[in-house]
């Protein structure tokens, strides 16, 4: 068998200007043209899923850059079609990129006669013949240890205190980072302790799934830039009446980091209608065009990061220094260089 002499990747449809984005950052590092492997992934008349390689693969380290956003089920088996194809084709080693895993809010039964959705998906990616899961930011943490092989989980929040260190540079001392939830908070605090902020909690109750009763602040927000943070942001009801909630309390400006922008049904309506300055995302997610349109919404690329830790495996190296405030602000390239 031939020695691995470079990384190769291969995307499917899931997000392919991330893939392509990913590929050009490699470029830039390397100082080596790194593309896409040619591939067509293509459906039947009857939905069925066909994947064909064009390009020899054998002995190669392939990364497969695939988030399992919606639709959820398709992107998830353009993955694990891929995956076999590359099996098949005598790949060395099958690195499955998911900047978004989807399934991830299934990590646990919360009533009787529910599935542990998010570990049925680990095993078929395992089965398929994955063996390394390169991702960010997961739902749940134990959700690494649901594979028995290896699993990097890269964090947004380095990303986010770049941004926010050049957006709010001037206003560092007025900031308040808040947790939308109690389960949030230790996502919350990483962030917090990035930028020297204090923090709050929005503590919030539900009478059933998709209906808050009741919102709480803990903390003293009076006059502060309050900076919620969280994994993803679905149909944004519950981060629009926790800035109303913020405001209430004496806000001064409300403005959200948010890593996954899920953005389903309503929600782009109800982030431009609501008091929040802004809400920054990334790209994790392939955004709609509605999501780009939006005035108040902001994409943070994330393509430095998966390229740098792409690399990183490849060369047997460190994934963990890349959070690292002084690693991220180099490959970064001054995207977010405080002038």
């Amino acid at each position: 068998m031939p020695s691995i002499v470079e990384p190769k990747l291969i995307t499917g449809n899931a997000n392919q200007p991330l893939a392509a984005a990913i590929a050009r950052r490699m470029s830039m590092h390397r100082g080596v043209q790194t593309g896409l492997v040619d591939a067509r992934v293509e459906r039947f008349n009857d939905g069925e899923i066909f994947v064909e390689v064009f390009e020899n693969v054998r002995g190669e380290d392939m990364f497969i850059i695939q988030p399992t956003s919606n639709p959820a089920n398709d992107n998830l088996m353009e993955l694990l079609i891929m995956c076999d194809a590359l099996r098949r084709s005598s790949a060395s080693r099958i690195t499955a990129v998911i900047p978004y895993f989807g399934y991830a809010r299934q990590d646990r039964r919360t009533k009787a006669r529910t599935p542990i959705t998010a570990k049925m998906v680990a095993n078929m990616l395992v089965g398929a013949g994955i063996e390394r899961v390169l991702t960010m930011d997961l739902h749940a943490a134990q959700i690494q240890g649901f594979f028995d092989i290896p699993v990097d989980n890269l964090y947004a929040s380095p990303i986010f205190a770049l941004d926010i260190k050049t957006q709010f540079k001037d206003r560092m001392d007025d900031l308040m980072v808040v947790s939308p939830d109690v389960g949030g908070v230790a996502r919350a605090r990483e962030l917090a302790k990035r930028i020297n902020s204090p923090l709050s909690i929005v503590d919030k109750r539900r009478e059933k799934a998709g209906e808050i009763a009741e919102m709480t602040v803990i903390g003293n927000v009076q006059d502060k830039v309050c900076l919620i943070v969280d994994d993803m942001v679905d149909t944004a009801g519950t981060l629009c009446k926790a800035a109303e909630v913020l405001m209430e309390n004496g806000a001064k400006e409300v403005h959200s980091y948010i890593t996954h922008g899920v953005m389903s049904g309503p929600a782009v309506e109800r982030v431009t209608s609501s008091v929040m300055k802004s809400l920054v995302i990334a790209d994790t997610i392939q955004p709609t065009q509605a999501i780009i349109d939006a005035a108040n919404i902001r994409i943070v690329p994330t393509a430095p990061i998966f390229a740098q830790a792409i690399l990183n495996i490849w060369n047997g190296t460190s994934v963990s220094s890349l959070f690292e405030a002084e690693s991220l602000g180099t490959i970064y390239d001054g995207t977010y260089a405080a002038e």
